[in-house]
């Protein structure tokens, strides 16, 4: 009688144990099978200012230059997905940048919210207007990415994850644009200061929705320190008269020293 229970006993740890081993397995299998690599967002990850755009992405302009192709080169993800998009904003990530996304992709990078604030038109306005029109301009783009875009955000974030559940997802913030307290031409120290202090607002913003969500938030100002506008060593374009669309864009040095880096140390 001692036996048949002892034998039983034996029989339903070793069931038990079998069946843990087999779960164990199969978890490991799905994490070992996250390993493909989604790059979305706008036009700082699609690396519109770096060159050597690659043809088929059109206007989209995706550069070979960009973070995303160099972290794909050095790290040979099982897949390689690049649909970040020059101009994009939260909705237009949301509608046409996340089919590639599923229970298989292991990184997701993304820098997405400049251009729903108006990136284009506040340095617009600011290279072409008076300092109190520059100044009105940034404040009410203040306004909408403390107000709208949390919102925003949350959206694109859950999305995100609801298509990538295993998924390890960084989002990418936006350099300071100048070097303040320099000779320089072109703007006044007036508007530097006021869209540098834009930029540390919309990173904050950016960082507190990406935590909210279990992302990582990848801080590029560090990076970018000694290499904004005005320092003599620029890894962003000012304006440029020949090609507009990429001022204020970082150059190939800006993606390989100022983003690679904080992918790299992120992912």
């Amino acid at each position: 009688m001692r036996r048949s229970r002892i034998a039983v006993f034996l029989s339903s740890f070793l069931l038990a144990a079998g069946a843990a081993l087999t779960g164990a397995s199969a978890a490991q299998g799905a994490e070992a099978a996250a390993t493909g690599y989604v790059a979305l967002g706008d036009s700082y990850s699609s690396g519109v200012g770096a060159g050597s755009y690659i043809g088929s992405s059109g206007d989209c302009k995706r550069s070979t230059n960009a973070y995303p192709s160099l972290w794909a080169a050095a790290n040979s993800p099982s897949s390689f997905n690049f649909t970040a998009c020059s101009g994009a904003r939260t909705d237009e990530v949301l509608a046409g940048q996340l089919t590639p996304l599923s229970a298989s992709t292991g990184l997701v990078s993304i820098s997405v919210g400049g251009n729903d604030a108006g990136f284009a038109d506040i340095m617009t306005t600011c290279v072409l207007q008076s300092d109190s029109s520059c100044i009105s301009r940034i404040n009410t783009a203040r306004t909408y990415v403390t107000a709208t875009l949390p919102g925003k955000l949350d959206s694109v974030y859950s999305a995100i994850r609801s298509k990538a559940p295993s998924a390890q997802v960084v989002v990418l913030g936006y350099p300071r644009f100048y070097l303040l307290g320099q000779s320089c031409l072109g703007l006044s120290e007036t508007k530097r200061k006021a869209i540098n202090d834009a930029s540390d607002l919309l990173n904050t913003t950016i960082a507190k929705r990406a935590a909210d969500h279990g992302f990582t938030f990848g801080d590029v100002r560090s990076t970018f320190t000694g290499h904004e506008i005005c320092s003599g060593s620029s890894w962003l374009h000012s304006v440029n008269w020949l090609n507009v669309g990429e001022s204020y864009h970082p150059t190939a040095a800006g993606q390989s020293g100022g983003y690679l880096p904080v992918l790299n140390n992120a992912a």
